[in-house]
Order: structure tokens, then C-alpha cells, then sequence
């Protein structure tokens, strides 16, 4: 065993390595695409306060600056010493800390849900001991020297097209396998295998994200999952933070964001194709979401997220 003076140099050297490799694969302001289409580095050189962010199931592990979520009261610390593990998508607001001087450095990973489940499964079949029913949605834990390791790799691989397409799959694999054994990976397996009443609101999520720009009724959501309407909404909000129709809100909000910044399309027919029926009630909705107007967003993207707002 390595005494803990060394293993604290290692630690340095390790994150030195890690922060320089992340500063060459994203030189540009906001996220950075990499060879791996689940994975993207932002590099952000401003501090961030009550930004609205809604991610998608995965992991982010900052290397250099801090972030934390704040949902219901919960605060969730994402920084050099702990990453942020998403299960279900849910609309939180963020805050971060950086400067041009020492840019926020992080690496998102979107989780490949097939992925997550096979491994889940084989993760379930091989633990003895009940195994818990209670999702979480978010996850601060501590990071890892294990989860160091294989994001030091996985930096390596994506800085090399050869590496990246040969060794890349199975670096995101074990990745995916780390988190799920990590200190919130019960919560995540729970939401992956989608069991009990929470896993059922995770099932209803899924279909909202196909259906969000429809007439949604939350009769239909509770029949769906084969609960009464007040049980759909005290599971829905224990889950996600918000009740299901504030949840489409956000959902429509954020959508529209990106659509409105990748592509010149007017309020009208951005509102429309979200599910509004009224434009003024859209603008209305997205002011109050977001304390800025449409047009005044988009700028505000297009400065802060680079790739991700200019994707077709």
C-alpha cells in the first residue's frame, strides 16, 4: 500500500494530466465535440448564477473549476472532488465558478441507456442482498482514483481517431460500469431497471419525451402507469422535483431554446412546434424560465453552450 504522501502526488499528477488533455480536446468556449458522440467537453471561462439546465441520464465529471445543481432545497456539488450522476432527466438550475484565467473544465457522458441496463442486470444478478426500489434523479458523489483512471484513458483515446475508434467503446463500457457501482449506482440501477412506483414514473418520463409537443393529460399519465392521479403526483414530484405539467413546461422551454439557436425559425412557429398554442403565452412561459427573452437566450447560448446550440 502506497503511503498517503505518494498517493497524494499521484492524485496531482493524475488531474494535471487529466485538465491538460481536456484544455487540448476543447479550445473553444462551451462544449466541444469529441470522436465519441456520447462525449463532450465544455470549457467554460465565466461564472454561471440560476442557470435553468435540464441534462439527459449520465455523468459529469468536472477536472478543473466547480458546478453545483440546486433542486427542492438540494444542493449537489460537482466539482474537482465530486461528479454528478444523472438517472432520469429533471429541469434544476445550475451555478459555476471559472475565469479565462482557469476555465471550468468537464467532461459530459451521456449514458447509453442499452448499455446501462445489460450492465445494471449483470451488476443485480452478481450483488447478494435485497436489491432497492427507490430512484434517485441526481447523485453527487465523491470522485473516485477508479473513475480518474478510466476518464485519463478515455481523454487519451479521444486525443488519437485510431484509439478513439478501437479503444473508445470499451473505455465508455467500464466507465458505465464505474459509476453503476459507485456510491449512487443503486439509485441508478433502480431508475435503469425501472421497478416499483418509481420506476414506473421513469417509464411515463420516457413516453413524455416522445409526446411532450402533444396534448398531454395527467389522467393519461397516471392511467399509463396504473396509478390514481394524486399517487402520479406525489411519485412524479419526489422523483423529478416539479409536477408533471411543470415538467412538460420545462421540457417544452428547453427545446425550444435549442430550436431557436440552431435554426432561424420565428416565436410563433418554435412555440407551435413545442406544443404551445399561443405564441404570447410561450414568450410569457419562457421569460419566466429562463429571465430573458427569446432572442436575448439565444445570444446567451450561442456564447455559452459553442457546439451544442449550432448542431443540425
Amino acid at each position: 500500500m502506497l503511503p498517503n504522501s505518494m498517493e497524494v502526488e499521484i492524485g496531482r499528477t493524475k488531474r494535471g494530466a487529466l485538465v491538460e488533455l481536456a484544455k487540448h480536446l476543447a479550445p473553444r468556449q462551451g462544449y466541444n465535440s469529441t470522436g465519441l458522440s456520447g462525449v463532450r467537453i465544455l470549457r467554460s471561462e465565466t461564472v454561471l448564477r440560476d442557470v435553468p439546465v435540464l441534462y439527459k441520464p449520465g455523468a459529469v465529471f468536472v477536472l478543473q473549476g466547480s458546478k453545483q445543481g440546486m433542486l427542492e432545497g438540494e444542493v449537489y456539488l460537482y466539482d474537482e472532488e465530486h461528479y454528478l450522476a444523472v438517472s432520469v432527466p429533471v429541469p434544476f438550475r445550475m451555478e459555476s465558478v471559472a475565469s479565462p484565467e482557469r476555465p471550468l473544465l468537464a467532461v459530459y457522458v451521456e449514458f447509453d441507456m442499452t448499455l446501462g441496463v445489460e450492465i445494471a442486470s449483470e451488476v443485480e444478478n452478481r450483488r447478494s442482498g435485497p436489491a432497492p426500489d427507490k430512484a434517485r434523479s441526481l447523485v453527487s458523489s465523491r470522485m473516485e482514483p477508479a473513475i480518474e483512471d478510466v476518464l485519463l484513458r478515455l481523454l487519451r483515446a479521444l486525443g488519437d481517431p485510431m484509439e478513439t475508434a478501437v479503444l473508445g467503446a470499451g473505455i465508455l463500457r467500464e466507465l458505465h460500469y464505474r459509476v453503476l457501482i459507485g456510491p449512487q449506482g443503486a439509485a441508478m440501477i433502480s431508475a435503469l431497471r425501472q421497478r416499483g412506483p418509481s420506476g414506473r414514473i421513469v417509464q411515463s418520463l420516457g413516453r413524455l419525451r416522445e409526446t411532450y409537443n402533444s396534448e398531454v393529460l395527467v389522467t393519461d399519465l397516471a392511467r399509463d402507469a396504473g396509478m390514481s392521479v394524486p399517487s402520479y403526483h406525489a411519485h412524479f414530484k419526489a422523483l423529478t422535483g416539479s409536477s408533471p405539467m411543470q415538467y412538460v413546461k420545462a421540457m417544452r422551454l428547453h427545446e425550444a431554446r435549442l430550436m431557436m439557436a440552431r435554426q432561424d425559425s420565428t416565436i410563433a412557429d418554435v412555440a407551435l412546434s413545442v406544443g404551445y398554442v399561443s405564441a404570447a403565452q410561450f414568450s410569457r412561459d419562457f421569460k419566466r424560465h429562463f429571465r430573458r427573452t427569446p432572442s436575448e437566450e439565444v445570444k446567451w447560448v450561442r456564447r455559452h453552450l459553442g457546439e451544442l446550440a449550432s448542431r443540425s
